[in-house]
């Protein structure tokens, strides 16, 4: 892929010539991807009030993937300006749709928004392309599998798009992804990624104080992931076995890349934001303990995953989806002079410091990355997340792929495997399962 960046290359680290002019913004560390965050991370950090876009002009927004994260999604994008009109609707499943259009168009503030005629509801295989073709703005919600298929789609229509994680489930997959970015660049097209951390502003000054060097230099890192059990919907007679596994995508990781790339990328995206840097080599287990019954596919319901960076410093990671079982969602960052406590927003080093919410001014990661999305637009300023989110993507793969195979996988290793899990045969009836993965026995490629 001539012209695409290896997610395994570090991104560069620049330190701009002094200047007198005012901090960056927001928008400012967001545009550009990783790179324009990391590249200002030695700057003074500035907290704006969200930029709220104008204009005139109507901008149609379309959403792929009715579930619950897609009406969320849909609801953000409404709000995000006021000059937006939800116009067109996709999903595999006709209920799934009809669900989201009553329960969007219910809506006291937003239905009157909501334009959406029976011939731009689109159902089936090819809902997409209905959904891209009518809108301006694309929402991808839909089961991660089927995400390079759509953002490639939005690239070459031109259009603009807010992507949910992760990007793909498989090495193929992911660079089919990153050349998409690439091109979007080139288009001038806004893509937003669904790592809503990134989009906090509790998380954002928290992570510059970091990169300020507030604790000195990183030298260990650990983030856990402990979660309870997902949704799951109960088989019924007339569906057939690829219906089934469609309506429970979560629990197959050909469809997911299992919950290690599925929920916990956002803990894994922020250790590798936290450090600058994304990690060369993993060491993983896991397994599968109370999710062992056939209904719940071929995934494993937990995994603990060392992650090594070129320099030595190592990340700790643990998940798991376990019932009536203690959770947790942390991560920590041991420096040189100190600590950070990422999901807490606190800082132990000398003076301590923690993050204090403003009661005048809201701090919805949800929504502040579909602000910055169509204020980008608005401003002809194109924000583009593909490098981060292509990366973040590649490192949750490296531990599924070593806890799956029983050995340490490195970076270059996941992003060139050939193991190419697309959904093939794009029709309902049959479709095998993948054994559960056996490690010593399932094969790297």
């Amino acid at each position: 892929m001539a012209g695409v960046r290896s997610p395994t290359e570090p991104t560069p680290m620049t330190t701009p010539p002094p200047s007198t002019t005012s901090a960056p913004s927001r928008r400012d560390l967001l545009r550009g991807g990783t790179t324009a965050i990391l590249a200002s991370a030695v700057a003074p950090y500035a907290r704006t009030a969200p930029l709220r876009p104008g204009g005139d002009e109507e901008l149609k927004v379309g959403l792929i993937g009715c579930g619950g994260r897609g009406r969320g999604a849909a609801r953000n994008a409404l709000r995000a300006d006021p000059n937006t009109r939800l116009v067109a609707l996709g999903d595999l499943f006709a209920d799934h749709l009809d669900d989201a259009h009553r329960v969007l168009s219910e809506d006291p503030e937003l239905g009157p928004r909501v334009d959406v005629p029976e011939d731009r509801r689109f159902v089936g295989w090819d809902a997409y392309r209905g959904v891209i073709e009518a809108s301006d703005v694309v929402l991808l919600c839909g089961a991660p599998a089927f995400r390079p298929l759509h953002v490639e789609t939005c690239v070459d229509a031109g259009k603009h798009m807010f992507v949910e994680k992760p990007v793909a489930v498989d090495g193929p997959g992911l660079r089919r992804v990153a050349a998409a970015g690439e091109r979007a660049k080139d288009r001038g097209l806004s893509l937003v990624s669904g790592l809503c951390y990134r989009y906090s502003f509790a998380k954002q000054e928290t992570i510059q104080r970091v990169h300020d060097g507030a604790i000195g230099d990183v030298v260990a890192m650990q983030c856990t992931y402990n979660a309870g059990p997902l949704w799951l919907r109960a088989r019924k007679p007339d569906w057939t076995e690829s219906e089934y596994q469609l309506r429970n995508w979560v629990y197959y990781y050909h469809l997911s890349g299992d919950h290690i790339a599925e929920q916990h990328i956002h803990s894994l995206d922020k250790l590798a934001w936290a450090k600058g840097a994304y990690p060369v080599k993993a060491t993983s287990t896991g397994g599968r303990i109370q999710r062992t019954g056939a209904e719940y596919g071929n995934v494993y319901d937990h995994f603990n995953t060392v992650y090594e960076w070129a320099d030595g410093v190592r990340g700790f990671s643990s998940c798991r989806q376990f019932r009536d079982a203690a959770q947790d969602v942390s991560d920590q960052v041991w420096g040189t002079r100190g600590t950070a406590e990422l999901q807490r927003h606190r800082i132990t080093a000398g003076k301590s410091w923690r993050w204090r919410y403003e009661s005048d001014e809201p701090d919805d990661m949800y929504q502040n990355e579909h602000d910055e999305l169509f204020a980008s637009i608005r401003d002809g300023d194109p924000i583009n997340d593909s490098d981060y989110m292509c990366k973040s993507t590649l490192m949750a793969l490296m531990g599924r792929l070593s806890a799956y195979s029983g050995r340490a996988v490195t970076a270059d290793e996941a992003w060139n495997s050939a193991e190419d899990l697309q959904v093939v045969r794009r029709e309902w009836g049959d479709a095998p399962v993948a054994p559960v993965a056996t490690p010593g026995v399932y094969e790297l490629v």
